[in-house]
Formats: C-alpha cells, sequence, structure tokens
C-alpha cells in the first residue's frame, strides 16, 4: 500500500500526492520540497504542509534540514546496501518462519494477488504494480506469524523506495518480478524453507543493483555510455 499510516484529513491526502510522486519519479531523488510552491498545489494551511512534509520524513522518503527545508531523500550507495542487507535478513528469517506447506487458502490469495498484479503489469499501470506487488509480500510474510517482523519488513520496504521505483516502469525487471513471485507460490507449496528464503533474498537484487550502478556511475558515465 501506499501509505498504511492514518494521519488524518487533508495532511494524509499531501502525504499520499507526495509519496506517490516520488514512488512514481515524478519528483526525483534531492529535489526540494518548497513550502510555497506547495502551497500553490493544495488549498491548505502552512501548518498543515508543514506537517505533511514531516510525517515524509518520519517515512524516511524525505529530510528535513534547517535553513533548507524538505528534499525527497537521495539515498547514498552504503546506505542502500545496508538497507538491503536489513531487507535481505529480515525476509529471510520470516520466509523460514512460515509454515510449509503453506494453506490452501494463503495460496489461493497470493495467486489472486499475483493476477492483479499481473494484470497492471501488462496495463503499464504503475500504481496498480506497486501496490498489488507490496500486497503480494506484505500477505506472504504475515504467513510467518510474527507481527513485529512484518511490521519491520514493512518499514524497511518503505526506506526502499527511492531504490524500488525504478523497476516499475521497466519490462525486463517486471518479468523477472512476475516470474520470482511464481516460483515463491510453487515453493510455499513444498516444504523448503530455504528455498523460499533464498528465492525472497534474490528477488531484491535486481533494483539493488541497477540503483548502485546509475549511483556510482553518475551523469557523466550515464552519459558517456549512450550511443
Amino acid at each position: 500500500m501506499l501509505n498504511t499510516v492514518d494521519y488524518g484529513g487533508k495532511e494524509a491526502d499531501i502525504v499520499h500526492a507526495l509519496e506517490e510522486d516520488i514512488i512514481f519519479g515524478r519528483l526525483a531523488p534531492g529535489t526540494r520540497l518548497v513550502e510555497d510552491v506547495l502551497l500553490a498545489r493544495f488549498p491548505v494551511s502552512r501548518h498543515t504542509i508543514r506537517q505533511a512534509l514531516y510525517q515524509l520524513e518520519r517515512l524516511g522518503v524525505a529530510t528535513r534540514e534547517r535553513n533548507k527545508g524538505a528534499t525527497v531523500r537521495r539515498l547514498a550507495p552504503e546506505e542502500v546496501r545496508q538497507i538491503y542487507e536489513v531487507r535481505e535478513m529480515l525476509q529471510r528469517q520470516a520466509a523460514l518462519m512460515i509454515r510449509l506447506p503453506a494453506s490452501e487458502a494463503l495460496i489461493a490469495e497470493l495467486i489472486e494477488i499475483h493476477r492483479v498484479y499481473s494484470a497492471h503489469v501488462d496495463a503499464g499501470y504503475l500504481r496498480g504494480i506497486h501496490e498489488a506487488n507490496d500486497r503480494f509480500h506484505l500477505t506472504m510474510f504475515s504467513a510467518c506469524g510474527n507481527a513485529y517482523l512484518v511490521s519491520s519488513i514493512e518499514h524497511y520496504m518503505r526506506l526502499s523506495l527511492p531504490v524500488r521505483a525504478n523497476s516499475l516502469a521497466d519490462r525486463d525487471k517486471l518479468e523477472i518480478s512476475r516470474q520470482h513471485h511464481l516460483m515463491m507460490i510453487e515453493a510455499l507449496k513444498r516444504s523448503d524453507n530455504w528455498v523460499l528464503a533464498q528465492l525472497c533474498v534474490d528477488h531484491l537484487q535486481p533494483s539493488k543493483a541497477f540503483y548502485l550502478r546509475e549511483v556510482e556511475m553518475g551523469p557523466v558515465g550515464r552519459d558517456a555510455g549512450q550511443g
């Protein structure tokens, strides 16, 4: 889901809209979130805008500096590596805790979510792709039976949004993701948690590798690689 925390009223609408802009690349990492610009876009008080920016910072998708204001969070390579190290540990542990073979009800629910996900991929509907993907993984990990572990997984999924967003419009990465989902469903029908755990870790790698490559190449390296 794009925003699972309820802030209430207009503030929640602003948080949702800006988070969506960040996820889908309309606001690139490092972009300043200028209060006056946001006031022109959203007919609310300056206090409401500031509260929305605070919530975006709390969610990990924006940063605020004294006398500089808020910006879309830009993850440095070492931050990405550390976030993904934690994601890998959390998701591996959750996968190891799922009782296998999984219940028919869980399998059926994941198959339906994957059907919706695939339909959104085919249609190129970015918001639907993002929401169905998160719902697939959180539904699967919820089967581990530890709500605190699942909450931690969700938190680090959100922290990695700038990394994950680059896959939403990339057909090759989406096809890999679609195949991984099917492989996870098959693994849930069997009895080897280690196979499922490794799939969950492997699933994280394409977006991370692409983001790190783009950041470490920099603008000069990217331009040199074109044509």
